[in-house]
C-alpha cells in the first residue's frame, strides 16, 4: 500500500520517432515542470529508442524491447503523453507502443501535450482520447498545445513567451495529480474490474 502523500510515478512518453523531431524540446520543457512539482516523479519513455515491430510478433528483439519499456509503464501511476500532429493524427510509433500494452494503461490518468502547426496538435490529442478510453485510461480535461511550435521556442529550447504554456501546464499537472492520487487510492481499496 502506498502513502497518500507519496509522489506519483509519471511516465513521460515522447511520441515521435521521426528524424529531426521537435519532441525532445517539448519534453525538456514539460520535464522541468514535472520536476518542480513535488507530487510527481517523472520517468521518460521515448518511442525513438524502443524498436517494437508493428507485426506484434514476439520475436527476441520485441521481447528485449518490451523488457526495457513495459516495467516503466507498469510502475507508472500516471502518464504525460507528448504528441506531434502528423496528417491530422498522432504518429504510428506512438500507436505501436500503446498497442503493445494493455493492462499498463488501465485505470490510470493520461495528460496530453501536443505540438504542431496551426492546430498545435489538437487533432492528435482528440484521437488519443478515444484510444485511451478504450484502454480504460482517463485523459485529463486540460491539455497543453504548442501552435507553430518551432516559432514558440528559441534556439536554446526555451519558450519565447512562457506565460500561457506555463499556466496551462500547471492546470494540467494539478488535474493529473488529483486523478492519479484518486485512482491509486481507489485501486488500493478495490481492484479495477473493468
Amino acid at each position: 500500500m502506498t502513502s497518500a502523500t507519496e509522489p506519483l510515478n509519471v511516465a513521460v512518453v515522447i511520441g515521435s520517432n521521426r528524424h529531426g523531431r521537435f519532441g525532445p524540446v517539448v519534453a525538456d520543457w514539460i520535464l522541468d515542470h514535472l520536476r518542480r512539482h513535488e507530487d510527481l516523479t517523472p520517468e521518460v519513455v521515448d518511442v525513438a529508442g524502443i524498436p517494437l515491430p508493428t507485426s506484434f510478433a514476439r520475436t527476441p528483439e520485441a521481447v528485449e524491447a518490451l523488457t526495457g519499456v513495459t516495467p516503466k509503464l507498469a510502475r507508472a501511476d500516471a502518464f504525460v503523453v507528448l504528441t506531434p500532429e502528423y496528417n491530422h493524427s498522432y504518429p504510428a510509433g506512438l500507436k505501436n507502443l500503446i498497442d503493445w500494452h494493455y493492462g499498463e494503461w488501465r485505470a490510470k490518468p493520461v495528460a496530453l501535450v501536443s505540438y504542431g502547426g496551426l492546430a498545435g496538435g489538437l487533432r492528435a490529442t482528440e484521437h488519443l482520447r478515444q484510444v485511451f478510453a478504450e484502454l480504460h485510461a482517463v485523459t485529463v480535461r486540460d491539455t497543453v498545445s504548442f501552435h507553430n511550435a518551432g516559432a514558440s521556442f528559441d534556439d536554446s529550447g526555451r519558450l519565447k513567451d512562457p506565460t500561457g504554456p506555463d499556466a496551462a501546464a500547471k492546470t494540467m499537472l494539478d488535474q493529473l495529480v488529483w486523478w492519479g492520487t484518486a485512482l491509486r487510492e481507489a485501486k488500493e481499496r478495490r481492484p479495477y474490474a473493468g
